[in-house]
């Protein structure tokens, strides 16, 4: 769960003022990834549960971390260098084993394993944008380690675009994940804009304060 104060001066925000311009309402760019992350899941959702339907496939929700990830964790919430690169060593070790079951030729059911290493993808990289979010609450300085973040975004944006666009991957195959990658792409597209837009914004917030005070 995310605890983080609205309106901090580091994050990116944007207003909008409502019918008869009387009231303003600020959001910040976590706010929009909230939104548009719930309006994606919503839409997933429902195809899912379309495609689902006949057989229903029951299982139990995994825990996004493994007991030793959560131990590299452990003592590292004052330290957002720290964290934020775990995350992002996490989500890489992800893809690294999605990539390793599709070119495993005793993998069983090809799309079945995408899928569930997409949602587990996912689920990490959500925690990630969590942790940030939280990060700026506190208004910590992340202006070193959004680089390695950023980095992530586009490594990840590429191995999941090269999945899209796998020549070799059956119809019968991708029906099982095409909607689970579309929704991963839309949250890097999205994350990825919203974590280089805070980075300038902190960079920038860093030299006013560097400037001399005026007597």
């Amino acid at each position: 769960m995310t605890c983080l104060s609205t309106g901090p001066e580091s994050a990116p925000s944007f207003s909008r003022i409502l019918p008869k311009g009387r009231v303003m309402e600020t959001f910040d760019a976590s706010d929009r990834r909230r939104l548009r992350n719930t309006t994606n899941r919503i839409g997933l959702a429902f195809c899912a549960f379309l495609l689902l339907l006949s057989p229903l496939r029951a299982e139990e929700k995994r825990d996004a971390l493994t007991p030793p990830e959560v131990d590299q964790l452990r003592d590292t919430a004052m330290d957002p260098d720290l964290r934020l690169k775990l995350y992002v060593a996490f989500a890489r070790a992800r893809l690294v084993a999605l990539e390793k079951a599709r070119s495993d030729p005793k993998t069983a059911d090809r799309g079945l394993a995408t899928h569930d290493g997409l949602q587990d993808f996912l689920d990490v990289y959500d925690e990630l944008n969590d942790n940030i979010d939280t990060y700026v609450g506190r208004k910590s300085d992340l202006r070193k380690v959004l680089k390695t973040v950023i980095d992530g975004d586009t490594e990840f944006q590429a191995k999941l675009r090269a999945l899209r666009d796998d020549a070799n991957a059956r119809k019968e195959e991708m029906e099982h994940y095409e909607f689970l990658l579309t929704n991963a792409l839309e949250t890097l597209d999205n994350s990825v804009q919203d974590h280089r837009q805070l980075l300038s914004e902190q960079e920038e917030a860093a030299k006013q304060k560097k400037k001399p005070m005026k007597p």
